[in-house]
């Protein structure tokens, strides 16, 4: 059965094929051939009795009044001349003066032994070549588009139509000698069109169902590489491909197919997976032999230390190699204890041999998780006694956040260095106002969690504390000061004393009258005098009046304006009554006064 669809495909150059159809006449135009019987003309094939051999011209009568003459040429060198009397297929090329009938005239009469020899084959050919049929011939030469075959006339072989895959060049067939299936015969223009890919494909159609026939899964077979991709190889197993897949080429890593098969070598397959609907088989190499996973938790227990050589870096580690086809894993976050490690190639590079320990096993998903830091001593054990609480240490601020600024006292050993202990005496809001990026300090240690790996650290305690004895001694309940207001609240106002001592005014103490608002009073800048009312060490606040500025106190604590007491008086009435006062809440005295003795 011819496919029709197939010939309609095909891309044939009417032109180039007529040029090379009148070549294959030996110049003749195929339309101007009389291909039938009839009288005899110009362009007819008749026989001809051979005369003589006169010079380089072999002399035929062929009915004529004239002779025949067919150039000696048109026989091979030391092919033997006709004998005279011996008949001759000729092609009538051309006559001259055909016509006159005097007996004086003379006519010539142009034979070719060699075209009539070329019209008959294809007379033959076309008689019993038919579209579907099976021929054979020789390539010849590579014309656009395709090849002429010759099968005793040239035939044309589109390339489409060469092989299954269309080869890189198709010269390469020139002189091989091949079977073809007949696509199409063109009767009026005596062309022939041929297919080898149309006869592969039906004897592989053939092949490939007796083979899917008898195929199973886990069968070994044998089988031709005949094509090869990125991602495996494809082999003919005699009748049908099956793909081999890169990651069942072998139990170790490749980067490519290549590295384990190339075209045209033979190869012992096994089969992993046949669809039948699809007719797509699977194939493995790997698995003719064990697998090394079979095992692996006997060969490298976890806790195991090993050598290994690195086979790829990635961004998030580094694989391992323990053996051809094991392979582990070292994340990035094992790979050093106290480096702080961006990139895995900062430590490894592939084809460095390495120790590692395995930390872990899967052997469904064949995985092994691998340790470089485990194999050296762990720093963090020693930081207790190197560092124990009160060490005074040198560190670089490393990073800073809100809570604190992280302090590098070696590589890789960080200490934190909260904001709430900076400073005694300042409320720091942001690390940043005390400390800067890159900057060096000294630091007392306050305690190591080994566990968690924290080293905690104190800038303030490098100085005795100022609420234990200074400040107490210094501002007493009662006492008049001057300070700077340095910020105001909806509630009172701040009052810097020194070096970020502050104390609080609260809005019930700025003035006599009900105030609203602490801005309608006093000002951040303003200079203003303020009476202390209680210090408070455990909670390290210092309660501030300013309205109580001029005032007296009575016997039961509380003040009367514009009425001054002696001090004996003033240390009679404080004998029986306590100091109060601060920002008015309900906490309770925090001093007792008792008289001077």
């Amino acid at each position: 059965m011819v496919n029709r669809n197939l010939i309609r495909g095909l891309d044939i150059d009417e032109q180039e094929w007529e040029g090379e159809l009148t070549l294959a006449m030996d110049g003749n135009d195929p339309a101007e051939i009389d291909w039938g019987a009839g009288d005899i003309s110009i362009n007819k094939v008749v026989e001809g009795k051979v005369l003589r051999i006169e010079g380089d011209f072999v002399l035929v009568d062929v009915g004529y009044k004239s002779e025949g003459m067919i150039p000696r040429n048109e026989w091979e060198e030391g092919e033997e001349l006709p004998a005279p009397g011996e008949i001759l297929r000729v092609l009538i090329e051309e006559v001259e003066d055909i016509e006159a009938r005097l007996e004086t005239a003379t006519s010539m009469i142009t034979l070719s032994k060699r075209k009539a020899e070329k019209i008959e084959k294809w007379l033959k050919v076309m008689e019993t070549v038919h579209e579907g049929d099976v021929v054979t011939g020789n390539v010849t030469r590579k014309i656009k588009g395709g090849l002429l075959v010759d099968i005793g006339v040239n035939v044309f072989l589109p390339a489409s139509q060469v092989d299954i895959r269309r080869p890189h060049d198709i010269g390469d067939y020139i002189g091989r000698t091949i079977q073809c299936e007949v696509l199409k015969i063109d009767d009026a223009r005596r062309n022939i069109v041929v297919s080898r890919r149309a006869l592969i494909e039906r004897e592989r159609a053939d092949k490939k169902a007796q083979l899917l026939s008898t195929l199973e899964v886990g069968q070994r077979r044998k089988g031709i590489v005949k094509n090869i991709a990125d991602f495996g190889a494809f082999v003919d197993l005699g009748g049908i491909d099956g793909l081999l897949h890169i990651t069942d080429m072998s139990w170790g890593r490749i980067a490519h197919p290549s590295e384990m098969a190339h075209i045209d070598q033979e190869l012992e397959v096994q089969i992993l997976h046949i669809d039948r609907e699809k007719e797509k088989i699977a194939l493995g190499l790997k698995q003719k032999s064990a697998s090394p996973w079979e095992k692996v938790a006997d060969k490298y227990p976890v806790g195991s230390t090993h050598k290994g050589t690195v086979v790829n870096v990635m961004t998030y580690g580094a694989f391992v190699k323990l053996e051809e086809g094991i392979e582990g894993l070292v994340h990035i976050s094992e790979m050093s204890w106290v480096k702080r490690i961006s990139h895995p190639n900062e430590l490894v590079h592939t084809d460095d041999e390495i120790d590692v320990m395995v930390l872990g096993i899967n052997k469904e998903k064949q995985e092994i998780s691998l340790g470089m830091k485990q194999c050296q001593a762990n720093p963090w054990n020693e930081v207790a006694n190197r560092y124990p609480p009160g060490t005074i240490v040198r560190g670089k601020v490393r990073n800073l956040t809100n809570y604190g600024a992280f302090i590098e006292i070696e590589e890789g050993i960080d200490g934190l260095l909260h904001v709430s202990d900076m400073s005694w005496t300042r409320k720091i809001s942001h690390p940043s106002e005390v400390v800067e990026k890159g900057h060096e300090l000294e630091c007392r240690v306050l305690s190591v969690d080994q566990q968690r790996r924290r080293i905690a650290l104190g800038l303030k305690q490098l100085q005795e504390d100022p609420w234990a004895t200074d400040i107490p001694n210094k501002y007493q309940p009662g006492q008049k000061v001057t300070g700077t207001v340095t910020k105001l609240t909806n509630f009172g106002v701040f009052v810097g004393l020194e070096n970020g001592l502050e104390g609080l005014l609260h809005i019930s103490e700025l003035a006599d009258h009900k105030v609203e608002n602490p801005e309608d009073v006093v000002k951040v800048g303003d200079q203003i005098e303020v009476k202390i009312l209680r210090v408070d060490t455990d909670d390290r606040k210092i309660g501030l009046s300013k309205k109580r500025v001029d005032w007296t106190e009575d016997a039961n604590g509380k003040g009367e304006e514009g009425k001054a007491k002696s001090p004996s008086d003033a240390v009679a009435s404080a004998s029986t009554a306590e100091l109060k006062g601060g920002i008015g809440g309900g906490s309770g005295p925090l001093f007792k006064a008792t008289p001077d003795e």
